[in-house]
């Protein structure tokens, strides 16, 4: 039996990459064991094509690293991570930073996009005459809606291939809408949205739709923009918790804005103004249940402080891997923030002291000495002046 082996990668463009593809036919019992082991074969491409190589040297290697079946048996995507050929990560290889896989670490994406159509050259709905301004597409049904049916084909398939979406909606604007994805790791979670943004871009060429993921596609009225909001938690923030650890998790990502800035999209300054639920891209803030801030905090985290919080920062066409990277390392920082704050303030177990060092406490020592009958405290005794000094002689012989 023969069957289609779609390899995805994503290429060597700035500031964000694009998503490449080619198919590769082969024998199912070839590769049958790839589906257990999870280890399918390499393959490689034309790199100077995807400005990812010179063409002297223009060979990269696919290196896979998950696939996606569905329940038909149809196509086999099989993602990759792109290699050089003497097998070390190749520079626009991002996902390679992210080192081992951290099943503790939960990521919840809101993918928000835009629909346009091809032919027309514009986003669905906005070739009409006398638009209303936005306020009812949020959510919206009939009108006030455009591209449903491209929309639910598109979860549908995410579901097939075992992405799970978690809902969908349409947006603020017309012609935008977002999707969520969850996932249980930090490899898997940018994993399973680069393959549901490949999905998206694919179902597109049957509607002849292009998909939009600039952060302010309309720049001019009042229109939102549209983001990536990143929702996350780890172990210690669902089990553990506690308000002085999220608290020092809101240190650490306040310190480290600009770093988040500089990895969470390009144009972002467009969308992060200050309006339309966003903070200033210059600004970083937190607050409860506030769309707002930099990072939401949900009224079902701060009720006993465990659970995710949100950073509402990252722009819709942010690379997933890097802002996992990211919050990896502000989430980092945080437990550094947390051991400090412990060491100062540590208290010393005096009684244990005193078991395991022969000790006594100097308000010992001193409660003693005032209980001494013929042990008279006053300023002699203080600067050492009553106390009779004795000549020390050392012996340098040994003897």
């Amino acid at each position: 039996m023969k069957i289609k082996l779609e390899y995805l990668w994503l290429d060597g463009y700035m500031p964000e990459p694009n998503l490449r593809s080619k198919v590769k036919i082969v024998n199912y019992d070839d590769i049958k064991n790839s589906f257990i082991t999870g280890r399918f074969p390499e393959w490689n491409f034309d790199g100077s094509s995807t400005n990812q190589a010179e063409t002297g040297t223009s060979d990269c290697i696919l290196k896979p690293v998950r696939h996606y079946l569905d329940d038909k048996f149809g196509s086999v995507y099989v993602l990759c991570e792109v290699m050089n050929s003497d097998g070390t990560p190749h520079q626009s290889n991002t996902r390679s930073l992210l080192g081992n896989e951290q099943e503790d670490l939960w990521f919840g994406f809101e993918q928000e996009y835009f629909i346009y159509d091809r032919k027309n050259k514009c986003i669905l709905g906005h070739d009409e005459n006398n638009l209303e301004p936005q306020g009812k597409y949020y959510c919206g049904v009939g009108e006030y809606v455009a591209g449903r049916e491209f929309v639910e084909e598109h979860m549908n398939l995410c579901l097939r291939y075992g992405i799970n979406i978690t809902g969908i909606n349409a947006e603020v604007a017309l012609g935008q809408w977002e999707y969520q994805v969850f996932s249980q790791g930090k490899l898997k979670s940018g994993d399973d949205l680069w393959m549901s943004r490949y999905l998206l871009h694919k179902l597109s060429e049957k509607y002849n739709y292009g998909i939009e993921l600039h952060p302010k596609p309309i720049q001019k009225g009042e229109w939102n923009g549209s983001g990536l909001h990143t929702n996350f938690s780890n172990y210690k923030m669902r089990e553990e918790g506690g308000e002085n650890h999220f608290k020092s998790i809101f240190s650490s990502f306040a310190t480290r804005h600009q770093e988040h800035i500089e990895n969470y999209g390009s144009s972002n300054e467009l969308r992060l103004t200050g309006k339309f639920e966003t903070q200033s891209i210059n600004k970083f803030s937190w607050g409860i249940s506030d769309r707002g801030a930099s990072i939401r905090v949900p009224q079902s985290t701060a009720k006993e402080w465990k659970g995710y919080v949100e950073d509402r920062r990252p722009s819709s066409n942010a690379d997933p891997y890097k802002i996992i990277y990211q919050i990896c390392e502000s989430l980092r920082n945080a437990e550094e923030i947390d051991d400090i704050k412990h060491k100062m303030n540590y208290k010393l177990d005096m009684d244990n002291l005193k078991m395991d060092y022969k000790t006594i406490p100097t308000d010992e020592l001193l409660k003693e000495y005032f209980n001494d009958e013929e042990f008279e405290l006053d300023g002699k005794t203080m600067d050492g002046s009553n106390i009779p000094t004795k000549e020390i002689k050392f012996d340098l012989n040994g003897k």
